[in-house]
């Protein structure tokens, strides 16, 4: 089998044509002159007026037929991350004995209550088939949208974000070889002998044990194991350390089960949730997910800088770098706005957790998205605070 090759190109410049001058001669180099199969860019709103045709110039210089891309409030590049400034950064990989199948889905009301998409990926061969997916969070449900997926192609991973940087409707920009989209999603099935190996890293860890759900009330759950639900959270809190009292003040979460069969929990076998608020009166905790159902094991969970990289450099090396070849392996990385210098206190934290994973340098890019998409359980869901990394290689045995 002819060897999968990868690569990354990042440009700072301010100037348009100069940042498309270094990104493509950044790509050719290296792939050592190869067409590529596929193309994904990344771009600040910086450059404005340029985004406008920026697909269909890769597409042309490098000879590809398939570009996907998308707008980011800060831009992921080999081994940096660019935040709130000018980037333009590049991916592309060739991707031997695989079919690359683009897509562009869009999503309209039909009633009050149903949703109809239109475009949907179309899969062959499930068992050998990954979905990469950017999408516009004003015009795209993309809950709805990956509850389909994984009703319709079980097993199936997809991985991407959600644009971001702009403050409303039109303001997120999707582009592809033929230029920008109207909204919805693009994408692009991989299919064959290059396979996605889906890393999403919550960076949370638990703290108390495990409960079942007893009582719920839309978003809101009533009772766990019997008891209200906000006097289980206080006994939770006081039996903590000082140091994860303070963390739960900050900013609690609860973990979701996945899977309803296990009666013991690792990393990664919650989905993680946000606690929007506490309800007084029920005793009750409102919860940013609106499928909990009676029955479900929860968990209360924490997040820290130190235990969010230290899951992603974790995960990285169990899941994505141990099966091949980092010579012949490529990673895009889809983490959330709120993470970058702001929460772990330097720059550069994730794409470097991402690399030294490898302990080698592979070929990386993405962008801070508003909202990261990636399996749990086996599951794909949309996320917050998420590192999500679609790790590109040779499919395992």
């Amino acid at each position: 089998m002819p060897v999968p090759r990868f690569a990354s190109a990042l440009s700072v410049s301010s100037r348009s044509d100069d940042a498309f001058r270094e990104v493509v001669a950044g790509l050719s180099e290296g792939l050592a002159g190869a067409r590529p199969d596929l193309v994904l860019a990344f771009v600040s709103h910086h450059h404005g007026s340029a985004i406008d045709d920026l697909g269909p110039r890769l597409a042309q210089a490098l000879g590809t037929r398939v570009v996907i891309g998308c707008t980011g409030e800060s831009i992921v590049g080999s081994t940096r991350e660019v935040e709130n400034g000018p980037a333009l950064s590049a991916f592309a990989g060739c991707l031997p004995e695989t079919i690359v199948r683009p897509f562009a889905t869009t999503a309209e009301a039909e009633g009050e209550t149903t949703l109809r998409f239109e475009g949907m990926p179309e899969v062959h061969d499930p068992a050998r088939a990954s979905i990469l997916v950017l999408a516009d969070p004003y015009t795209f449900p993309a809950g709805e949208f990956l509850e389909i997926l994984n009703d319709k192609l079980a097993g199936v991973p997809a991985m991407g974000g959600m644009a971001s940087g702009g403050s409303g409707p039109g303001q997120n920009l999707l582009f592809t070889q033929d230029g920008v989209v109207e909204g919805g999603a693009v994408g692009v099935v991989l299919e064959g002998e290059i396979e996605i190996r889906p890393v999403v890293s919550q960076g949370c860890r638990p703290v108390g044990k495990p409960f079942v759900i007893t009582g719920t009330r839309e978003n809101a759950v009533l009772k766990l194991g019997g008891r209200p639900a906000l006097e289980v959270l206080v006994e939770v809190a006081k039996g903590l350390t000082p140091a994860e009292q303070k963390l739960l003040e900050r900013g609690p979460f609860l973990g979701l089960a996945v899977d309803a069969r296990k009666s013991t929990f690792e990393r990664g076998d919650f989905l993680v949730r946000g606690i929007l608020g506490l309800e007084q009166e029920e005793r009750a905790i409102v919860v940013a997910d609106g499928s909990i159902r009676n029955g479900m094991t929860v968990q209360f969970l924490v997040r820290d800088a130190g235990t969010a990289g230290e899951d992603l450099g974790h995960l990285v090396r169990e899941r994505g770098g141990s099966a091949t070849d980092p010579r012949e392996m490529g990673a895009l990385l889809f983490t959330c706005n709120g993470r970058g210098a702001r929460m772990f206190g330097r720059p550069d934290h994730d794409v470097g957790c991402v690399l030294s994973a490898f302990g080698a340098p592979i070929p990386v890019a993405g962008f801070f998205a508003a909202g990261e998409i990636g399996p749990v359980g086996g599951q794909n869901f949309l996320h917050g605070f998420t590192a999500s990394v679609a790790v590109l290689g040779r499919r395992s045995a």
